[in-house]
């Protein structure tokens, strides 16, 4: 079992938050959609001929590909691996670019999953952010996609920024159940470097970000999806049980996966592999025939504190057992080292395994540092 991602870096305009790698420009789109076909054929053997069990479209913006550039690289995936006959193929969109026209063409591709890119049902918070998108585009795009019968769908949301009250927070969440959609991805703003909202906010343009916002705002979360029967499967990923994201599921449970497109990252157990985040020494490189990338032989460390990175933010836990298959002796260290958020509530211990209690998902990245070898 293995995934594709595919890196489609274009936007029509920077959200200020954002640090991925994308161009505003479409100049080059013909010649990046031939180049990353080439690159599906270059990239063919890095998993070793495994089924492909989930395909995502991510960005950047996919959405502003047409139905058939997508199925041409689907076409492409499909000459050089063997996909899975009930494969999850997610794009990636922005309510702003899914017309009528155009879910309807998605439609008749093999494209089974949605991932809307909403952020807050409030006009002035996407002005904010910069989204190119208005709050009745969201449901308008929800509602069409659904309309159009896909039932795999979910959406993104931001909390802990300054524009987002308490009440804001929970009306977003609210329109979120009301449209009935199984799966929610919610993440808190953070402040990347080189980002217009970084500068801005070192102008004093805007306030700083509250931790404590954040937090209280992420408790609330965990507490509204819990009664509205959603599974908290990863730290920003929730969904109702079967509807969980297989691809990202399996990113966190260290399913080998290969990254096509410019700033994509690879992994396969041995190795992990990143792409060059440049759109024109991506296409030079391609034109070559050359693969655009670096890569990295993981030592066991590497090894154990990937996975002590990944299963930590899950529901599954953190399986001694499994470290102890990466190397023999680890499980003793780690348990030892994890005693103190065991002793303070943040861990909790059933057999061999470990997981965050819910005050725990507050501290998530913290407790992975503490834990690492």
């Amino acid at each position: 079992m293995a995934g594709i991602y595919i890196h489609i870096p274009f936007c029509k305009q920077a959200c200020h938050y954002c640090d991925f790698h994308f161009s505003t420009s479409l100049k080059y789109r013909n010649e990046i959609v031939q180049s990353l076909a080439k690159e599906i054929g270059l990239q063919k053997d890095y998993l070793a001929q495994a089924p492909i069990e989930t395909i995502y479209f991510g960005g950047g913006t996919p959405s502003v590909l047409d139905a058939g550039e997508i199925s041409f690289l689907l076409d492409t995936i499909g000459r050089h691996h063997s996909v899975s006959g009930n494969a999850e193929i997610t794009i990636e969109a922005n309510p702003d670019d899914l017309n009528r026209e155009k879910v309807q063409a998605l439609r008749q591709t093999a494209i089974n999953r949605f991932s809307i890119g909403i952020q807050s049902f409030f006009d002035e918070d996407l002005i904010w952010m910069n989204r190119a998108h208005r709050a009745n585009e969201a449901d308008a795009a929800v509602k069409r996609v659904q309309d159009a019968g896909f039932e795999n769908i979910t959406t993104d949301l931001i909390y802990g920024y300054p524009l987002l009250s308490n009440a804001k927070w929970e009306h977003n969440i609210s329109r979120m159940f009301e449209l009935e959609v199984p799966h929610l991805s919610a993440y808190s703003m953070t402040v990347e470097p080189r980002t217009a909202l970084a500068a801005q906010i070192k102008k004093k343009q805007t306030p700083p970000v509250s931790d404590s916002q954040s937090a209280e705002q992420f408790t609330h979360l965990m507490e509204r999806t819990t009664t509205q029967g959603f599974e908290h499967y990863e730290i920003s990923n929730f969904g109702k049980p079967g509807m969980h994201s297989r691809h990202n599921a399996n990113y966190w449970k260290g399913v080998p996966y290969v990254g096509i497109g410019p700033s994509a990252h690879s992994y396969n157990g041995d190795t992990r592999q990143w792409n060059v985040a440049n759109n024109a020494r991506y296409l030079a490189a391609l034109e070559k025939n050359e693969l655009p990338a670096e890569l990295e032989e993981l030592t066991a460390e590497n090894r154990l504190n990937e996975y002590i990175m990944t299963s930590v933010r899950t529901m599954w836990g953190l399986d001694l057992d499994k470290l102890e298959n990466i190397q023999n002796g680890t499980a003793h260290i780690l348990l030892k080292e994890a005693q103190q958020f065991l002793n303070n509530g943040w861990l909790v211990q059933t057999n061999h395994i470990l997981t965050l209690t819910q005050q725990g998902k507050l501290y998530a990245d913290h407790i992975a540092a503490e834990l690492f070898f």
